[in-house]
């Protein structure tokens, strides 16, 4: 349970809650594309010929069951993208740039890519906002966090200067073992507000639904993966409303300090234009 499932689970999950949710497979594996029942045939034009520019990105888009959700799928083909733009000018900001003309039409934009650390990889983390990392609670999985930051550090750095973590997703979670809750502790003692509240717990419905083409979301909407990953939904949700809250009052905070800047402004001038006046009058 990754990235993968957590990418196609909560990309449902918002759009059940409403939210505008565009999913792109950018992994050649194509099994978010899987995770949604999307056929080879549904497959003609994908995030390849997006890359290759081939298609736009709306022309790539595709209508899932869920209401306000729509995925990009990916083939095999795209593997071959790492070799075919390796030359190209501006190579890492080729997602970035076709995105552009849609983020407005959407309130999230999920990018599932590749696990391995390529050009397409490097595509997604420049073209994204923020990342979220699915852990597995695992010992080895501490270790590629630690590798994980210093990647999302030299892109910030580099690349993309807006870059965030927006936060580690605990997958497999099962609190019964001691390496679990030695992980999270660990994790938590790390990463501080930057570790989901809610975590995903081993569930074999979540591992079951990809078979059936669904998300386990729609597959068992009872099932405690399912509901783990709708918390973590609404999660998010809270967590943009606030940082929009928190800009809200700043700019406001703004505002008044630029008036009370002005008044003082006034202030410092009038006793001048005051004594002008006076002397005009006395003249």
């Amino acid at each position: 349970m990754g990235k993968t499932t957590s990418a196609v689970n909560l990309a449902a999950a918002l759009a059940i809650e409403g939210q505008r949710v565009l999913l792109i497979d950018l992994d050649p594996q194509g099994n978010a594309s899987t995770g949604f029942g999307v056929s080879q045939f549904q497959r003609r034009i994908t995030i390849y010929d997006v890359f290759a520019s081939e298609g736009d990105v709306d022309e790539a888009e595709i209508a899932t069951e869920i209401p306000g959700l729509k995925i990009i799928p990916a083939t095999v083909d795209l593997s071959a993208a790492e070799f075919e733009l390796s030359d190209a000018p501006k190579r890492e900001y080729i997602l970035r740039d076709k995105l552009n003309q849609r983020r407005g039409d959407y309130d999230f934009i999920i990018i599932d890519c590749p696990p391995s650390l390529g050009l397409l990889t490097l595509n997604g983390l420049v073209a994204a906002d923020s990342v979220i990392v699915p852990m597995q609670c695992e010992f080895y999985a501490l270790e590629g966090l630690s590798h994980l930051l210093k990647t999302v550090d030299l892109i910030r750095k580099n690349l993309n200067p807006t870059l965030q973590i927006e936060g580690v997703l605990l997958t497999m979670y099962d609190k019964r073992y001691n390496l679990t809750q030695a992980v999270e502790s660990d994790v938590r003692d790390y990463m501080g507000n930057k570790v989901f509240a809610n975590v995903v717990p081993r569930n074999v419905r979540v591992s079951e639904a990809p078979s059936h083409g669904k998300p386990v979301v729609i597959y068992d909407k009872s099932s405690a993966g399912a509901a783990a990953y709708m918390e973590l939904a609404r999660e998010i949700m809270g967590r943009y409303a606030q940082n929009e809250q928190n800009k809200n009052e700043l700019m406001h905070d703004l505002g008044a300090d630029e008036a009370l800047g002005e008044a003082e402004n006034n202030s410092e001038k009038e006793p001048t234009e005051t004594k002008i006046s006076g002397e005009d009058k006395a003249a």
